[in-house]
C-alpha cells in the first residue's frame, strides 16, 4: 500500500488483481521488482502474506524512483483562482491543461474555460466522476451539453490526474489512465478562451479540496499564483499546501470480515444513537447488530434489495420492521442514523432528503454490551461477554465504512487498529479498498454494466451481442453465411466485422443460385421531373437502410455488386459528349465522389452503354437521351464498379428548356457472393503451416473457423508469448482443445463430440477469451466455459508469429482443410498466404458432403468451386435448396398441356423409366368428380388421376389400347373436403397408392405393358377430348377446380414449368407447353403463411440497352411537384383500369357460363366455399396460347 500523507491508504494493484511480490527466500539472494504502473507516494507498507518457514523473520527493502516536484494549493469555502490571459497572440492549433486534484466531495465544479460569444467548457465532479461540459451563458447544469464522462470514485482524497488536450478540432480527456476524444462542438473553440477558473462555481457546486501543478499550455498557474502574476487572481481562502481533514475509512472485504465496538457503559433513559457511513456495490448485508439489554431481543440494521431494513427481534419473533432509502448500492457515500427515544425509533438515510421511518416501540431500543459492524466473529466471544453472541442472518456486508459514531461520540479507528479497543477480523483499517469494474466499462458494443464487491455483469440485451462481455455478435456477416446455415429468403440482420466496431446491419438476402443482399434507400421507384422555376439544376439526395460504415464494409465483402441507374428523357440532355462540361453527374463511393459515367459505361468515360457499344440513336453521341429528341428515350444500366458505390446523389441539368421532360430512376444496391466465406487452405503435410502476424486480442480476442479432415488429431493456430499464449487443436478425433495462459499457468477448455470430428466435413469452431471468461463451441454443440483466473492478469501478451495450420515447433500439425478464419471479425486471406507457401494449397473443394443435405426433396447436390448449388431441375419444387413449394389455383377452364412429339427419343426417354412411373402430387378442392392429372401415350394408353363423385381417389391406367381401363379406387374419402391432400402413386410390379399418412396401399394389374411414346401430359381441363374414354370424358371436360402443387411425374414437373419457367424462343425439338385461361400463383400448397417477396426470383434488372419510342416511361410512382397533377393522373389511370377489369371480368364470365352450359356439372361441397378460400394469396397469371 501506498499513501502521500501517512493515512488514507491506497492498495497497490496490477490490472485488476490485488499487487503480489514474491520475496527472498533466503538471507542472501536479492528480489527486485518493477512496478507495472509508477507510484507518486512518501509512504510504502508492506503487508506479509506469507512467511519462511525454514527461516528467521528480517526485510531489508531499497525502494528507487525519481523526483517529484509538486505546487500545491487548497480551496477552502467559495475561494477560486482565475487565469485570464490577456491580450497578444495565442496558440490556435493545441491548447494543453493538466492538473492532479484530490477531495472528500463527490461534486464541484473543478475548472472551466469561458470562451467568446458566451460559451465556456468546464470540468465538474458529480457522483464522484469527472464530467466535460459545454454550455451557454447562463445555463443551468442541467442543460449543459456532456461531452465526456470519466472516473469514477475521485472523491476518495486520492490524487487523480487530469490531462485536457486540444489538437485542431479534437479534444483529448485523460483520467488517471483511461482516455476519451471528443470534437470541439460548432461555435466553440479553446483557443477563443478569455478566462481560466479553477474551483469557481455556484454553490452547492464549489469545488473543495486540493490541487497539484496546474499548468497550462507549460505555464505553472500556481507558481504564477505564488508570485502573484497579474494574470492570475486569488480569491477566498486560497493556500499554498494541502490541508486535508482526516477521515479513517474502513474496508469490510470478505465473509470473515467484522467490527466490534463496546457499547454504552451504562443504559442511557435518554436513549441511544449511532452514525456512520457506507458505501457499497452489493444489494445485500449486515451493517449492524447489537443485543438489547437482558437478552431479550436483538436488532438488525442491514441491506435488503439496496433499501436500508431495520428489524427489532424480541421473544423469538419479529416485533417491528422500518425501511428507509433505495439504491443504496450505487457506489455512492451514504449516511445512516438509528436514534432511538423514549417511545421513539427512528432510522434516517442522507439526512431528511434519502428516506426516513419512525416507530414508536413500547420497550426501550438500546445496545447491551457489544455493537457488531459490517458481520460477526465465527466463534462466540469470550467471557466475560461470553452471552453476548451475534448472528447474521443477512449475509456479509462487503463495502467501506467511516464516521462511525455511538452516542454522538466519534469512534477513533486508529485506537481499533492498535487493539486498544473493540476487536475486528479481516479489515482494512484507514483505506477505502473500493474498485469501480464498470468505470470504464468492459461491456462491449453497448451492454449495460452492472457490479458487485467483487465482480461485474453485462447486460447484453437488444444490443446484437453476446457472451460474458458482449464481444461477440449473434448475428451472421453475410447472406451467404445464412444461407449455408439452411435460412431461406428474407430480411436478416448482418454483421460485417463481427465483433469489430461496424454495427449490425438489416437486409434483405434472396437465396437465389447466386445469394443476393439488397440494400434499400429511400426512392427506388422510376419518378418524374417537373421543371421548377429559378432552379437550373435538380439535386436529388439518397438516404439507405445502412450507415455510410456498413455500405462500405458490405461492399468490400462482397464478390460483385451493382446498382441500377436509369433516365428517361424527351428534349433533356443527359452527358453531352466527352469533350464537353457534363449536364449530369452523380456522386457515390467513398467520399462521394463525382462520376461522369451512366449505366453499364466504364467509370469515367462520360458515356453511356450505348455508346459503349456504338448503337446510340445518334452516332454523334455516346447517350441516348443526348440526341435532344423529341421522341421519348431511355439511357439506363447497371453501375458495376465497386469502389463508385452507392450512388448517393444525382444532379440533372437540362430540365429548364421547353418541352424538357424527363424521369430517373436509381435501383437499390444488390451484391452477391462474400470473399471470405469460402477463403480456404488445404495443408497436406503435419509440418507445413502459414504464418500470419501476432494477433492482438489483449482483453478480448474471438477466433472462428470451419475445419474437415480425417486425421485424429492436429493443431489448428497457436500464438505464443514470452509466457503467456493461446493456442486451438484437435486433440483426438472427436474432441477440441482451447488453451491459453495469462500469467496463472496453462488452463484448457475442451468440447467433446459423441460423433468422429474426423469425418471429412466441414465443422465450425469459435473460441473466446475475454476478461471474465473463455469459451469454446464446436458445430451447434452445449459451449464449454473456463472462469478466468483470479490471480491472472487481464492483457494477453503474445509477441510471437500467428502459426495457422501448425506450431513453431512444426509438431502435431494439422492435415486437412481450414477455411473462413476470422480473428476478432477480420478474415485471414488463407488462400493468397497459401499460393506462397510449400506444402499448402489454396482453396478446398468437396462441399456437398456438408451442405447436400440442404438440398430438399429430390434437389442433388452441386459442386461448385465456390461452394455447391443444388439443382432443382428434377424436383418439383423451386428455391435455394429446392424447398419452395410450386402451387397454382385453378378454374375449370384451366389447362396445362405438356405435349411430346413422337420421334423425340432424347425427351421420352427422360420422362419414361424401365422401372415404371411415379406420380407424386397435393391438391385442395371441394369439387367433385375432378381430373387431377392425365397422362396419354401414341398407342391409345393412358393414365389418370382423379376424384370420383364419391370424394375417393381413382387410378385409371390403360396400358393396352384393346381392353377397358382398370380402375383403382382407394379406400380413403372425404377428399373433396377443401383440405390439403398429398397423393403418390408408384408403378413397379404393381401399383401402390398412398393418400396422406395412411397406410400404402397396392393393387395389382392384369396388364403388364409399358407407356410407349408419351404424347402429352395435361393438369385441370383436357381440350379436344374425342380419344377420351367416355367414362372419363366427363370429368376431363368439367376441369378442375381447386389448388395444385408440386406435381411431378417422373423427372417432369409441369407445373413448375408453366409457372417459373419464361416463354423459351427456340424450344427444344419434341417439347411443347401450353398454358390455357387463368393460372393462379398461390401459397395453397403450404401449411404457412406465403412470403411476400420474390423470394427465390433473380434481381429484377432494367433492360440495359434503353429504348427509344413515342410513349411515355412507364412509371411505377410518379413524384412530381404538383399534388393537382398528381391525382389527375392518378384519377385517369384509375378510370382507365377499372373499365378493362369490368369488360374483362364480363367476357371471362360470359365465356364462363357457356362452357358450363355445354357440359355436366360438377358437384361442390358446401356452397359457401369460394376459389380464393382454396387459393390463399393467389397471384393471377392469364397466359393463353392460340
Amino acid at each position: 500500500m501506498f499513501s502521500d500523507a501517512g493515512h488514507n491508504w491506497k492498495q497497490y494493484r496490477q490490472e485488476d488483481s490485488t499487487g503480489a511480490f514474491p520475496g527472498n527466500t533466503n538471507a542472501d539472494s536479492v528480489v527486485q521488482l518493477k512496478l507495472q504502473q509508477p507510484l507518486i507516494a512518501r509512504f510504502l507498507r508492506l503487508i506479509p502474506l506469507d512467511w519462511n518457514p525454514n527461516g528467521r523473520i528480517g526485510l531489508r527493502l531499497e525502494s528507487y524512483g525519481c523526483r517529484h516536484a509538486s505546487d500545491v494549493l487548497s480551496l477552502g469555502t467559495g475561494s477560486s483562482l482565475v487565469f485570464s490571459p490577456g491580450p497578444g497572440p495565442r496558440p490556435t492549433s493545441a491548447d494543453v491543461v493538466s492538473l492532479s486534484f484530490k477531495t472528500l466531495g463527490k461534486r464541484g465544479t473543478l475548472l472551466r474555460a469561458d470562451g467568446r460569444g458566451g460559451l465556456s467548457l468546464s470540468l465538474e465532479l458529480d457522483r464522484g466522476k469527472l464530467q466535460l461540459l459545454v454550455r451557454q451563458d447562463g445555463a443551468s447544469s442541467s442543460e449543459a451539453r456532456q461531452l465526456a464522462s470519466l472516473g469514477s470514485l475521485l472523491d476518495d482524497q486520492q490524487w487523480h490526474h487530469v490531462l485536457l488536450e486540444r489538437h485542431g478540432v479534437h479534444l483529448t480527456l485523460s483520467v488517471d489512465k483511461h482516455t476519451e476524444q471528443v470534437q470541439v462542438p460548432a461555435g466553440f473553440s479553446l483557443w477563443d478562451m478569455e478566462e481560466l477558473s479553477v474551483g469557481a462555481g455556484q454553490s452547492p457546486d464549489l469545488f473543495h479540496g486540493c490541487l497539484e501543478n496546474l499548468l497550462y499550455n507549460h505555464l505553472n498557474l500556481i507558481q504564477l499564483a505564488k508570485h502573484e502574476d497579474p494574470r492570475v487572481a486569488a480569491a477566498g481562502n486560497v493556500t499554498f499546501s494541502c490541508a486535508e481533514p482526516v477521515s479513517v475509512a474502513v474496508t469490510f472485504p470478505g465473509p470473515q470480515s467484522f467490527l466490534q465496538l463496546p457499547g454504552p457503559s451504562a443504559p442511557a433513559l435518554d436513549g441511544f444513537s449511532v452514525g456512520f457511513q457506507f458505501r457499497t456495490w452489493n444489494k445485500a448485508g449486515l451493517l449492524l447488530t447489537f443485543d438489547l439489554p437482558q437478552h431479550r431481543g436483538t436488532v438488525w440494521l442491514c441491506l435488503s434489495d439496496a433499501r436500508l431494513l431495520l428489524r427489532v427481534q424480541r421473544d423469538g419473533s419479529a416485533e417491528l420492521e422500518l425501511s428507509a432509502g433505495s439504491v443504496l448500492n450505487d457506489g455512492q457515500w451514504h449516511s445512516v442514523a438509528l436514534t432511538s427515544r423514549p417511545g421513539r425509533l427512528r432510522v434516517a438515510v442522507d439526512g431528511d432528503g434519502g428516506g426516513a421511518a419512525h416507530a414508536s416501540p413500547s420497550f426501550p431500543v438500546t445496545a447491551a454490551h457489544q455493537l457488531f459492524f459490517g458481520g460477526c466473529p465465527p466463534l462466540p466471544p469470550p467471557p466475560p461477554h461470553h452471552s453476548a453472541g451475534c448472528r447474521n442472518p443477512f449475509g456479509i456486508f462487503q463495502g467501506c465504512m467511516r464516521l462511525l459514531s455511538v452516542d454522538n461520540e466519534a469512534v477513533d479507528l486508529t485506537l481499533v487498529q492498535q487493539r486498544l479497543m473493540g476487536n475486528y477480523s479481516q479489515l482494512q483499517i484507514d483505506m477505502c479498498g473500493m474498485i469501480d469494474r464498470c468505470s470504464p466499462s468492459r461491456c462491449e458494443h453497448g451492454g449495460r454494466c452492472s457490479q458487485t464487491w467483487t465482480v461485474f455483469h453485462c447486460n447484453c440485451s437488444d444490443s446484437g451481442y453476446s457472451g460474458a462481455t458482449c464481444h461477440s455478435s449473434v448475428f451472421e456477416p453475410s447472406c451467404e453465411a445464412y444461407k449455408h446455415n439452411g435460412n431461406t429468403s428474407g430480411h436478416f440482420y448482418i454483421d460485417v466485422d463481427g465483433s469489430g466496431p461496424v454495427r449490425p446491419q438489416l437486409v434483405y438476402c434472396n437465396m437465389t443460385e447466386n445469394t443476393w443482399m439488397v440494400i434499400q434507400h429511400n426512392n427506388s421507384e422510376l419518378t418524374r421531373l417537373q421543371p421548377t422555376p429559378g432552379e437550373n439544376q435538380h439535386l436529388v439526395h439518397f438516404d439507405y437502410s445502412s450507415q455510410e460504415e456498413q455500405l462500405l464494409a458490405a461492399i468490400s465483402q462482397s464478390d460483385h455488386c451493382q446498382q441500377e441507374l436509369t433516365y428517361r428523357c424527351r428534349r433533356s440532355r443527359l452527358l453531352n459528349t466527352p469533350e464537353g462540361a457534363p449536364f449530369s453527374w452523380w456522386l457515390g463511393g467513398t467520399g462521394s465522389g463525382l462520376q461522369t459515367y451512366w449505366g453499364g459505361a466504364h467509370p469515367g468515360s462520360q458515356q453511356c452503354v450505348c455508346g459503349l457499344r456504338g448503337d446510340c440513336v445518334d452516332p454523334q453521341h455516346y447517350c441516348n437521351c443526348d440526341a435532344d429528341r423529341m421522341e421519348w428515350a431511355e439511357d439506363s444500366g447497371l453501375l458495376t464498379h465497386k469502389e463508385s458505390l452507392p450512388v448517393r446523389a444525382l444532379v440533372l441539368g437540362d430540365i429548364q428548356r421547353p418541352g424538357s421532360e424527363a424521369a430517373y430512376r436509381v435501383g437499390p444496391l444488390r451484391c452477391h457472393g462474400d470473399k471470405n466465406f469460402w477463403n480456404a487452405a488445404f495443408f497436406d503435410k503435419e509440418t507445413s503451416y502459414l504464418h500470419f502476424p501476432t494477433f492482438h486480442g489483449e482483453l478480448s480476442a474471438d477466433i472462428s473457423f470451419l475445419f474437415k479432415t480425417t486425421a485424429s488429431s492436429g493443431v489448428f493456430l497457436e500464438n505464443l508469448g514470452i509466457k503467456d499464449f493461446i493456442r486451438i487443436e484437435l486433440s483426438t478425433s472427436n474432441q477440441v482443445t482451447f488453451s491459453f495462459d495469462v500469467g496463472a499457468g496453462p488452463l484448457q477448455v475442451h468440447v467433446a463430440s459423441s460423433r468422429p470430428l474426423s469425418d471429412g466435413r466441414w465443422h465450425r469452431v469459435r473460441a473466446e477469451r475475454n476478461v471474465k471468461e473463455a469459451l469454446l463451441q464446436v458445430d451447434r454443440l452445449p459451449a464449454a466455459t473456463q472462469e478466468a483466473p483470479a490471480d491472472g492478469h487481464f492483457h494477453l501478451q503474445l509477441n510471437s508469429q500467428l502459426f495457422i495450420g501448425g506450431t513453431a515447433s512444426r509438431q502435431k500439425g494439422f492435415r486437412g482443410c481450414i477455411r473462413w478464419l476470422r480473428l476478432n471479425g477480420a478474415t485471414l486471406d488463407l488462400e493468397e498466404r497459401a499460393r506462397m507457401t510449400p506444402g499448402v494449397r489454396p482453396g478446398c473443394p468437396g462441399h456437398c458432403s456438408s451442405y447436400g443435405s440442404f438440398c430438399q426433396n429430390g434437389g442433388r447436390c452441386r459442386e461448385r468451386s465456390s461452394g455447391f448449388a443444388c439443382d432443382c431441375s428434377r424436383s418439383a419444387h423451386a428455391g435455394a435448396f429446392c424447398h419452395a413449394e410450386v402451387s397454382a389455383g385453378f378454374r375449370s377452364s384451366t389447362s396445362i398441356s405438356y405435349t411430346f412429339m413422337r420421334n423425340s427419343s432424347a425427351v421420352s426417354s427422360s420422362v419414361l423409366s424401365d422401372a415404371g412411373e411415379e406420380v407424386s402430387l397435393s391438391f385442395r378442392t371441394s369439387q367433385s368428380p375432378a381430373l387431377l392429372l392425365y397422362v396419354s401415350s401414341h398407342y391409345r394408353q393412358y393414365l389418370a388421376v382423379l376424384i370420383n363423385a364419391r370424394d375417393e381417389l381413382e387410378v385409371r391406367y390403360k396400358l393396352d389400347g384393346g381392353r377397358e381401363a382398370e380402375v383403382l379406387r382407394s379406400s380413403v374419402g372425404s377428399l373433396a373436403n377443401g383440405q390439403l391432400h398429398w397423393v403418390n402413386i408408384r408403378r413397379t410390379d404393381s401399383v401402390s397408392v398412398q393418400v396422406d399418412q395412411n397406410a400404402r396401399e397396392d393393387f395389382n394389374l392384369t396388364s403388364d405393358g409399358e407407356f410407349k411414346a408419351i404424347r402429352s401430359l395435361v393438369l385441370g381441363r383436357v381440350y379436344g377430348s374425342d380419344e377420351l374414354d367416355p367414362d372419363l370424358s366427363g370429368p376431363a371436360s368439367l376441369g378442375f377446380t381447386g389448388c395444385l402443387s408440386g406435381v411431378l411425374f417422373n423427372s417432369i414437373s409441369p407445373l413448375k414449368a408453366a409457372l417459373l419457367q419464361a416463354p423459351d424462343p427456340d424450344p427444344a425439338p419434341g417439347l411443347g407447353l401450353v398454358v390455357t385461361g387463368p393460372l393462379l400463383r398461390s401459397s395453397c400448397g403450404s401449411a404457412g403463411p406465403a412470403d411476400g417477396h420474390a423470394a427465390d426470383s433473380a434481381p429484377g434488372l432494367a433492360d440495359p440497352s434503353g429504348s427509344v419510342g413515342s410513349g411515355q416511361p412507364q412509371v411505377n410512382t410518379i413524384r412530381t411537384n404538383s399534388a393537382l397533377i398528381g391525382g389527375v393522373i392518378a384519377a385517369g389511370i384509375f378510370l382507365l383500369v377499372s373499365g378493362l377489369a369490368v369488360a374483362a371480368r364480363f367476357l371471362y364470365r360470359r365465356k364462363e357460363t357457356t362452357s358450363r352450359s355445354n357440359g355436366p356439372t360438377a358437384r361442390t361441397s358446401g356452397a359457401g366455399r369460394t376459389l380464393a378460400a382454396l387459393c390463399e394469396n393467389p397471384e393471377q397469371r392469364f397466359i393463353v396460347t392460340v
